[in-house]
């Protein structure tokens, strides 16, 4: 699968299938400039395959999906606009959920409250982005992403940016988000452990044009408390991974 224009068409996708079970949580993981991003883009409809067939819940993606979620490593939050209202800045946006928004507002006002408020950001629903941590902001990205209730959650790279103290907490407020809401999620990431802990089942893919060379389930039992990260089980899934990163 190919995406771009005329000669700066770039091959990123070789021959990848993908089947993700509804309410699976799956990472997908491989070296700088694999394609695990334009696969994102690719699924969400965000940019339009040149070769190659690309289908969601077997109907072919000719655009943007409104099934889809989507949260990047920057969190590209409104400057003007408080939490809450950035939150449902989709809901006024989007032509499908205006109309409905519209007259619907305080209703939709109270949910995204609630959002907020399970990813422990209930003292800052008013609070604008300069005046929240960057964990924080990300917490609000993801909460923006699920106000319209998706069926496919699609995170790239959400928590790149950030400590790794904070990026622990993340993992565990998205694990709790998932296992409450049961969205699907497809999340990319370059952390092993990251994928390990939070994923259902783990892809490797090869250098560009990327390849599945691995579909790794991960069988540690749920709920997963962070304990688990130096456990001996959870280090051999980590290095069965990082064995094969870089390697095709």
């Amino acid at each position: 699968m190919a995406y771009g224009r005329g000669g700066a068409a770039v091959k990123a996708i070789d021959d990848v299938s993908l089947e993700i079970g509804r309410g699976e949580f799956i990472a997908v993981v491989g070296p700088s400039g694999c394609g695990k991003s334009s696969l994102m883009k690719l699924i969400s409809g965000l940019h339009p395959p040149l070769a190659g067939r690309l289908s969601v819940e077997g109907k072919p993606v000719s655009g943007p999906l409104k099934s889809v979620g989507m949260a990047f490593q920057n969190s590209s939050l409104l400057p003007w606009r408080s939490a809450l209202d950035n939150v449902l800045l989709p809901l006024e946006i989007v032509r499908p959920y205006r109309d409905d928004f519209s007259r619907n507002r305080p209703r939709y006002r109270q949910k995204a409250r609630e959002l907020l408020q399970s990813v422990g950001l209930a003292g800052f629903t008013d609070k604008y982005p300069w005046e929240l941590s960057g964990g924080m902001q990300q917490r609000t990205s993801i909460c923006r992403a699920l106000i319209h209730e998706p069926e496919i959650l699609m995170l790239d790279e959400p928590f790149g940016a950030l400590d790794a103290f904070t990026r622990e907490e993340l993992w565990c407020a998205l694990r709790d988000l998932q296992a409450q809401r049961r969205v699907t999620v497809m999340l990319v990431t370059h952390d092993l452990r990251e994928a390990v802990f939070l994923a259902d089942t783990v892809y490797v893919m090869s250098s560009r044009p990327g390849r599945i060379v691995l579909r790794k389930a991960v069988d540690l039992p749920r709920p997963r408390e962070l304990d688990v990260v130096y456990t001996q089980p959870f280090q051999d899934v980590v290095h069965e991974l990082r064995g094969l990163i870089g390697k095709h």
